[in-house]
């Protein structure tokens, strides 16, 4: 397709590009939403005492979910709806595994999570097919950084202790792991 397809593409398109192999169509859903989830992240954030990176942070784990889940969207729904749904419960989860650091009266701040179980988060096969490509791309120790936090869903805290490494060194390990299957994914080569 030529880049102007793309632009005016409706998102239900974008994303049945995305289901039948186009990348570049994922790319172009990312920056139409990139923006505004990104403040969104960023305006919730404010009301916590979350360092500036954690919003870049969020938002990179939520587009990461959406191309692994994208296979689950109802066009019920809008695009954007389901989005935000997303990026709603990638804070609410991070918020809940800062509140063993939080006093107790900031811990009910954030609604409960309604963020699908374990079982209901298993991928289809195509899908699962082109994350293990992108995974077979990553250094081992992104691979693995990747299938805790993303797979088995641990949080920061239980990747640095099940790994023996300083919670630092796993943020930033897994932060650089975000942008390098980002990265992958938006130049999308063929799998």
């Amino acid at each position: 397709m030529e880049i102007a397809d793309y632009i005016v593409a409706d998102d239900k398109r974008l994303v049945e590009l995305v289901l039948s192999g186009d990348n570049h169509a994922f790319e172009h859903l990312f920056n139409r939403y990139r923006d505004a989830i990104g403040r969104l992240l960023q305006q919730r954030l404010g009301t916590t005492s979350a360092s500036p990176e954690d919003a870049e942070d969020l938002l990179q784990e939520t587009f990461i979910k959406v191309y692994i889940n994208l296979h689950r969207y109802s066009s019920d729904y809008t695009f954007g709806q389901w989005l935000y749904t997303i990026a709603r419960n990638t804070f609410i989860d991070f918020v809940r595994r800062r509140s063993e650091d939080m006093p107790i009266d900031d811990r009910f701040l954030a609604p409960a999570s309604t963020a699908p179980n374990p079982e209901e988060s298993v991928i289809n096969l195509q899908q699962r097919h082109q994350i293990e490509h992108y995974l077979g791309r990553l250094t081992p120790r992104y691979r693995r950084l990747f299938e805790l936090r993303f797979y088995d869903e641990y949080s920061y805290e239980e990747i640095a202790e099940k790994l023996a490494l300083p919670l630092g060194t796993v943020k930033t390990g897994i932060h650089r792991m975000r942008e390098q299957m980002c990265r992958l994914i938006a130049e999308g080569e063929e799998v």
